[in-house]
């Protein structure tokens, strides 16, 4: 009799014996011929006969019948056609009774080379219903919808289900008998049996343990398996061996991976405000995760920050142009690209980029179609791109955010086997549309940058000149370095009599905020200069309009921010007289340096902030050499974090005191002494070098108050100009004169003072002691005077009146290339 120790010699891979004492089955081993050469105590237990009644006699005549109802000599031929099979049949017991069996036949290899049948058969049944007791439970296991394998104390396969050959592509007949690490060589085989020795070595099961194989059937992807083990012991508690439960988890590991690389995407991309970057760093995340080559391609309007169109189509037969803002390709070089990184990148009428464009909805292309007839032959560049270098399946994406397509992302395979799916396109679009909101803040940004950029250009003289009077430069550093706005203004206004007016200023705070309301305030403090008025004054009308202003901003309901209030000093400076005058609210002291380098910080009256209550303001007046320097500057320049103001002074006053040096290197000086972190505040920095004008540039006559000076003044002022070159300004200058000085007779105070000036223009200016108020009228047809005035107004490019301590003094501007 053959026991179940004696079945390991003959079969070549010992797995019937496994198999018997794994499930309870009972074995046969038969030879080529259909005779029974094997049989163990289970078989007997099974249907009553022994192995004396069965070895060496043919295997049918235990059969009753097949499970198709065929003769049961058709077992043997079956066996050699089919190469293994299993199913359900019947079998004759010895005591006459017939039941069925699960009968399964695999083929082995004997010691003499010549090929047997492993035969078991489980679950006999004469006509129970119950599941177990009737089909038994290796039907149950066969059709269990998981995988499921048997594998004895060394780790060969003993069972398998035909899930599990569905899952993997192994065939049951390459597995049973062998150990995983044979049948799927490689590193992650290795660690599972070290997974299965375990539980085979302690009972403890494991559950739900994943790893990665790259199977036969599909070489190009690694596929996700998530196993549980638990061991296999016999009535009397001997380990039989290790039960492993498999379930393919590749989609669902896929999905949590892509959750992952999505996840990782919103912190790779838009890591910054630049909308080319932005583009290049999604390119860059696609490859090679899921692409082999990607590009971006923007509309050009994107990058300007400009409005882009809801849907792009065709345009008079062409498509709007789209600029290239990223690639990315496994290749280095990136030789899949036609167009340069930046460039322009146009695409035919017709082809799959202006459908998504004008329908909104991906393009998906499984297997990129290169054959005639296609969109291809209107693209020959593209064309041989897409056959040189293998690209055989693609995807192009819309870019669109908030309603406005933005451009296209094209995704494509090369060295990548494997076809885009939908799956892929999917997740494509996910990634596609957290970049895309990344792409339109940073179009938002440029829009607002270059909006902030223009407002700061237009609030801030775009232009500095300080004419006859002085020579100046300028530098302004703003907290803000992103938008690059604040609160902070400089000017230097042109003024009646060759003078000028120097002003600087600080809002409180910075942004966009504090630039418009500075630019509110340098528009109060261009017309209040415009009016000639002394410092102190101009300080107390800015500080009622600023009141107001605020007021207002209170009273808006939709404002979130009121203002606060703001520094400024203000200075007058003639060069006929070389004096300055200036006046301040609470704005640090100018910085003076003579011409030998010594530098100075007048005590001027600090005066309060404007807009922060009832406030008055003194005026000082100064002399000053030809060719000292001004500096006027906000507390941003010389106050830090780590320092107070007047060690912001003292290394403000080291920095200037460089005589001689031209004013643009000098502001490079004083800038580089910042400390070399952001500021906290918006610092600004004006140098107004002092010019004078020689005396030969400047004529003055006392007149006597009498009618009869008009026509002597104008003779003054004839020769004056002959003298000075100007004589064809000599007709326009008498009539300038005679008005001036006959208004000052009628409706002044003497004494009466001509003055001209000469520098950039012709300045011609009359002075009394009175403080009327000319007033321009235009005189009716009937009217006999009240024209004057308006005649002066014709003949000058600038007139106006200014008040002085004694009187007033009206003047006119003529330019010297004016012609007769």
């Amino acid at each position: 009799m053959l026991t179940d120790d004696d079945v390991e010699p003959i079969t070549a891979q010992g797995a019937g014996q496994a198999a018997g004492q794994m499930i309870g089955a009972a074995i046969a081993v038969v030879d080529g011929k259909g005779m029974v050469v094997g049989w163990t105590q289970a078989a007997e237990r099974l249907i009553g006969y022994s192995a004396e009644d069965v070895v060496g006699h043919s295997a049918v005549e235990v059969l009753a019948a097949t499970e198709d109802g065929s003769k049961a000599s058709a077992f043997a031929e079956r066996c050699r056609i089919e190469g293994g099979w299993s199913g359900l049949v019947g079998l004759r017991h010895r005591d006459g009774g017939r039941g069925d069996v699960n009968l399964r036949v695999a083929p082995l290899s004997g010691q003499d080379e010549r090929t047997h049948w492993l035969v078991s058969a489980t679950g006999m049944t004469t006509g129970s219903s119950s599941p177990v007791n009737g089909l038994g439970l290796e039907s149950l296991l066969s059709s269990a919808p998981i995988g499921i394998a048997v594998r004895d104390p060394e780790l060969r396969c003993t069972w398998v289900n035909d899930a599990l050959a569905i899952q993997d592509g192994i065939p049951r007949e390459k597995r049973l008998g062998r150990r995983l690490a044979e049948v799927l060589p490689g590193c992650e085989a290795e660690a599972v049996e070290a997974v299965m020795r375990r539980v085979v070595e302690t009972g403890t099961p494991t559950v739900d343990h994943e790893y990665r194989l790259s199977l036969p059937t599909d070489r190009h992807r690694e596929h996700a398996f998530s196993t549980s083990f638990f061991r296999l012991d016999d009535a009397e508690g001997r380990t039989l061996g290790v039960c492993a439960m498999v379930v393919d988890v590749t989609d669902r590991q896929r999905a949590r991976e892509r959750l992952a690389i999505l996840s990782e995407a919103s912190t790779r991309i838009g890591s910054t405000l630049d909308v080319m970057r932005t583009g290049q760093e999604l390119a860059d995340f696609a490859v090679p995760r899921f692409a082999d080559f990607a590009t971006v391609d923007l509309a050009e309007s994107v990058p300007l920050g400009e409005e882009s169109l809801a849907r792009l189509g065709a345009m008079g037969g062409r498509i709007p142009a789209f600029r290239r803002a990223g690639m990315a390709s496994i290749h280095e070089g990136i030789p899949e690209s036609i167009w340069p990184l930046g460039e322009p990148v146009l695409v035919p009428a017709s082809s799959p980029f202006t459908d998504v464009l004008t329908s909104g909805r991906p393009h998906l292309e499984p297997v990129l179609d290169t054959s005639p007839g296609t969109w291809l032959d209107q693209d020959p560049g593209r064309a041989d791109k897409i056959r040189q270098h293998g690209m055989h399946s693609l995807m192009i994406v819309p870019i669109h955010a908030r309603g406005a397509v933005l451009g296209v992302a094209v995704f494509v395979r090369t060295a990548n086997p494997e076809p885009f799916e939908t799956d892929d396109l999917l997740f494509a679009e996910e990634l596609v549309n957290r970049a895309a909101l990344s792409l339109d803040n940073a179009r938002q940004y440029v829009r607002e940058r270059a909006a902030s950029f223009a407002l700061q250009r237009n609030l801030l003289p775009r232009r500095l000149t300080g004419g006859a009077a002085v020579e100046v430069a300028s530098r302004y550093l703003p907290a803000d370095t992103e938008d690059g706005v604040g609160g902070d203004w400089f000017d230097v206004i042109p003024l009646s009599g060759a003078r000028v007016a120097l002003v600087v200023g600080d809002v409180v705070g910075h942004g966009i905020n504090a630039a418009t309301t500075m630019g509110r305030i340098r528009t109060a403090v261009h017309t209040l200069a415009n009016m000639d008025l002394p410092p102190d004054e101009l300080l107390a009308h800015l500080d009622d309009t600023i009141s107001y202003l605020a007021e207002e901003d209170l009273d808006a309901p939709d404002r979130t921010v009121a203002f606060v209030g703001a520094t400024c000093l203000y200075a007058v400076y003639d060069p006929v007289t070389r004096r300055c005058t200036m006046a301040r609210a609470g704005h640090p002291p100018p910085a003076i340096i003579s011409p030998q380098g010594q530098v100075t910080f007048p005590d001027l009256p600090s005066g309060l902030p404007l807009g922060v209550g009832t406030a008055s303001f003194e005026a000082v007046e100064l002399e000053l050499p030809e060719g000292c320097v001004l500096a006027f500057y906000t507390d941003g320049l010389i106050e830090t974090r780590d320092a107070d103001i007047d060690a912001g002074m003292h290394r403000l006053g080291t920095a200037l005191a460089q005589p001689g040096r031209h004013l643009e290197e000098l502001c490079s000086t004083v800038v580089a002494t910042l400390p070399t972190r952001a500021p906290s505040d918006d610092a600004t920095l004006l140098l107004a070098r002092t010019r004078a004008l020689s005396p030969t540039q400047v004529a003055s006559w006392e007149l006597p108050y009498d009618p009869a000076v008009v026509s002597h003044a104008r003779t003054l002022a004839a020769n004056q100009l002959t003298e000075w070159g100007l004589e064809h300004l000599a007709p326009n200058t008498e009539l300038i004169v005679s008005e001036l000085v006959t208004n000052a007779i009628r409706h002044g105070v003497g004494p009466i003072t001509l003055r001209l000036i000469r520098h950039h223009v012709l300045v011609c200016e009359v002075s009394d002691a009175s403080d009327t108020v000319p007033r321009l009228r235009h005189a009716r047809a009937t009217d006999e005077g009240g024209r004057g005035l308006f005649l002066v107004a014709q003949l000058s490019h600038r007139r106006g009146t200014r008040y002085t301590a004694t009187g007033k003094i009206v003047w006119a501007e003529q330019e010297l290339t004016h012609a007769i």
